[in-house]
């Protein structure tokens, strides 16, 4: 089932508790079989402190209605850190940056994207109760065997029946955890390009010219619990990754498969 939340600046904000950690948790109850858990995490990161492409306006504003010098201002962007999605009903939880928007009708179970890189996004994907029974992650063979399965179900999500098109790919790398729960994790990166033909019905070859019309990083997460293939997703441009490498692996290694009961 798919779990969908809807943000409504107009509503007050709901009750606040305090733990023991720091950490500042809003609970939002659905009249559903289950309910959603989003914490706000006041301990930030820097890599999604300001969008890329509002960097310079936040620094000007910081200049012109605070009063401190613009030398200052550069150095006191502030931050937005990561959030903490918890689905009760199916079993699962991981962060992500707070400042993502949630999307419907999206496929997966859960959908969130970057509302200023449209490319950039995280999902979770879920084997089916009634066709799987998985026991371990290992289940999918050693890491390297699990990633080849990762990567072909990419191109084949990524099949297109343009002409001219062509894509490349390859692992960048597996891995294999053993998380804090206790459970074992495979981490899977690959790279995909897809290049294009600017005039796929040109009648000679020479003037059908292929360019690359995206490059991107794909990081999944696999776990396995309640007889469940649980898979994390993100989604990033190349250029994107270089510089969030730190909190996108900070996203991937919060997530956890979680024993549903009842």
């Amino acid at each position: 089932m798919t779990t969908t939340i809807i943000l409504n600046s107009l509503l007050p904000p709901p009750p606040q508790t305090h733990s023991p950690s720091g950490l500042t948790r809003y609970t939002t109850s659905f009249p559903l079989r289950y309910s959603t858990t989003i914490s706000c995490n006041v301990q930030t990161t820097k890599a999604f402190a300001v969008p890329r492409r509002n960097a310079v306006a936040l620094i000007l504003s910081s200049y012109f209605f605070s009063g401190v010098g613009l030398h200052d201002a550069a150095f006191a962007q502030p931050s937005i850190g990561l959030r903490e999605y918890i689905d009760t009903f199916d079993g699962y939880s991981f962060r992500y940056p707070q400042n993502w928007i949630p999307v419907r009708g999206a496929g997966a179970d859960i959908f969130f994207r970057d509302p200023y890189v449209l490319d950039e996004n995280i999902s979770v994907e879920l084997s089916s109760p009634s066709s799987s029974r998985y026991k371990s992650v290992e289940d999918l063979g050693p890491p390297q065997e699990a990633g080849e399965k990762v990567l072909k179900q990419y191109l084949t999500e990524f099949m297109s029946t343009r002409l001219g098109v062509k894509r490349e790919s390859n692992i960048l790398s597996t891995s294999s955890r053993v998380a804090d729960d206790g459970r074992i994790y495979y981490q899977v990166e690959v790279n995909i390009k897809s290049y294009a033909s600017n005039n796929e019905l040109a009648v000679m070859p020479q003037d059908r010219v292929v360019s690359l019309e995206w490059d991107r990083r794909y990081l999944s997460v696999l776990g396995v619990e309640n007889n469940r293939l649980y898979e994390l997703r993100l989604q990033t441009p190349e250029n994107v990754f270089l510089e969030e490498e730190n909190d996108l692996r900070q996203v991937m290694d919060s997530f956890r498969v979680n024993k549903v009961v009842g």
